[in-house]
């Protein structure tokens, strides 16, 4: 029987919607004795799908606990598989954050994005498929499409808390009983603390007893060059909204440590590349007189010094290279599977 963990923040405004999707939580939640006993060290690959800009980063970085994944509200953010451990008590979590399932555009880019999402599905113990609550479109079904029904999958309704009518939610989960055989439905809110640990809680019951993959302190296997590529892409998209096609890409030519002298940190120099499509999107990212693209090197700078507890050193340069999204070798060559 498919099961539904518990809605966890009550609308006041709307107490009969709430009492409605209670009413079906009560009937479907699995009685006491079925949750998996729990002897020794347990770990598994969960891996987080759906359709881009759907908040599969924002959950990643809440399950693991520290921003390891970007975020914007520019869709097609997260480009990479990035995996981001959380070790608590005697499980290890080992979550896998793909990229959105990409429908709109058929480059060689967005082939290598879908690539790894189909990847990543096969190889992992669950499945988090990750939709907005009450919402369901042919992008999603897209995405739902590539799952099998061998590996157990949640599905995990994000953002919870932009929904008006609760009342809507109870008849929404059973349409969506009827199209996958999900082993649990998750209402919830990636910005809830609440619903974070109630989610880590289920995924606990389907990760295998095994000895650990990481040790406990570990929280992604991605470089920290690879982190600082990331941020700088994160504060364009941030810094120039809908204006940048969303095929611009960040290319990191050097990144060299030094160790620090006495109580200084050590020192990180960084130099990257922007690589856009048109000459325009060359202006755009510099700015007037370079304001642009030093808000962008200052940002970067400051958010990675926190993270890398460094000393952060970081040169920006912007080139144009056209069509590199519909080139497969260049695809390769900035980083792409």
């Amino acid at each position: 029987m498919n099961t539904i963990s518990a809605v966890t923040q009550p609308d006041s405004g709307d107490a009969e919607g709430q009492a409605n999707v209670e009413s079906m939580l009560k009937g479907l939640r699995p009685a006491a004795g079925d949750a998996a006993s729990h002897e020794g060290q347990h770990c598994g690959l969960v891996a987080i799908v759906g359709k881009p800009n759907v908040g599969k980063s924002t959950l990643l970085n809440a399950l693991v606990g520290q921003k390891i994944s970007i975020t914007s509200r520019k869709p097609q953010t997260t480009r990479h598989r990035i995996t981001g451990m959380r070790t608590q008590g005697a499980t290890q979590f080992v979550f896998v954050d793909t990229p959105g399932f990409q429908t709109r555009h058929n480059n060689a880019l967005n082939r290598s994005l879908n690539k790894t999402v189909k990847g990543a599905v096969g190889e992992v113990d669950l499945i988090l498929f990750v939709v907005e609550a009450g919402m369901f479109n042919q992008a999603d079904a897209k995405v739902l499409a590539l799952l099998g029904k061998d590996i157990p999958t949640l599905l995990v309704a994000n953002k919870l808390d932009q929904v008006h009518r609760r009342a809507d939610i109870a008849p929404w989960l059973q349409e969506m009983q009827q199209r996958h055989a999900f082993a649990e439905f998750v209402p919830m809110s990636a910005k809830n603390a609440k619903d974070i640990e109630r989610l880590l809680g289920i995924c606990e019951r389907f990760l295998p007893e095994q000895a650990w993959w990481y040790a406990e302190d570990e929280l992604t296997d991605r470089s920290e060059k690879f982190l600082a590529s990331e941020t700088v892409r994160e504060k364009l998209f941030r810094l120039t909204g809908d204006e940048l096609p969303y095929t611009s890409t960040v290319v990191i030519d050097k990144f060299e440590e030094e160790a620090g002298r006495g109580k200084q940190k050590r020192l990180l120099k960084i130099a990257a590349t922007i690589v856009v499509e048109r000459d325009t999107h060359k202006a755009m990212v510099i700015g007037d007189k370079g304001e642009r693209i030093k808000r962008i090197g200052t940002e970067t700078r400051v958010e990675l010094e926190k993270a890398l507890d460094a000393k952060v050193f970081i040169e920006l340069w912007v080139k144009v290279r056209s069509g590199w999204a519909d080139d497969e070798a260049r695809v390769r060559s900035f980083g792409y599977e």
